[in-house]
């Protein structure tokens, strides 16, 4: 989760801005979207527009790989999540020098049958690189694939997460470590202050991640 210093907050709100400048994140408390669980949400993100800005892109390349050397140390394998994370984790590996490979979504249903994809060998130490993180169910299934290649898991890192209390739960009970650039409440305090939402928006999208499964209902 984000640290509470200074410098953390700067960087979460700097994000949001820059998720917020290029729709990567929208916010519609009036109009709800409705996602594929059936929830009613406020906010609709989609993290991979990001990656055709090149300086966004760039400024989030390089606080991944501030993130990975100040909090988790030294890795051997940098692994993305499909889709979001794998070209972000390309990005980071390319950077870091180190090799790079992905989690499918799915095994794959001819060939091989493989979940994950290159070259990954036993005892390496490895961070996760996601874009998103919601309940963190596809994050963690992701962390069971390496794990079960008998590698250690050092972390995963995400650009942003909705901060729900059952994201923090289930990276808990995994053992696993989940860092994010930004959250959803420097997202909704960087809106307010860029006018993308009125304060009276504010109460509701709070509301929203107390309870997203009954809001809106």
């Amino acid at each position: 989760m984000q640290a509470e210093d200074k410098n953390t907050n700067e960087i979460a709100l700097q994000v949001a801005k820059l998720l917020l400048k290029v729709k990567a994140v929208k916010l519609q408390p009036n109009n709800p979207f409705t996602w594929a669980s059936g929830w009613k949400s406020p906010i609709y993100c989609d993290n991979r527009l990001t990656l055709s800005y090149p300086q966004i892109r760039t400024y989030i390349r390089q606080e991944f790989v501030k993130l990975i050397q100040e909090e988790i140390g030294d890795v051997d394998l940098i692994v993305g999540v499909a889709t979001g994370g794998i070209a972000q984790g390309a990005l980071v590996a390319q950077d870091m020098g180190l090799p790079f490979a992905y989690v499918r979504s799915s095994e794959k249903a001819h060939g091989m049958t493989n979940l994950v994809e290159g070259v990954v060998e036993s005892g390496q130490r490895v961070v996760i690189i996601e874009d998103l993180i919601s309940t963190g169910g596809s994050s963690l299934k992701a962390v069971e694939a390496i794990r079960a290649l008998n590698c250690e898991v050092k972390g995963l890192v995400a650009i942003f997460s909705y901060d729900f209390d059952i994201a923090k739960e289930n990276f808990k009970k995994a053992k696993c470590k989940m860092l994010t650039l930004s959250d959803y409440n420097a997202l909704t305090e960087q809106a307010f202050a860029d006018e993308f939402i009125l304060e009276k928006d504010l109460e509701s999208l709070k509301k929203w991640r107390k309870d997203p499964e009954n809001w809106g209902k």
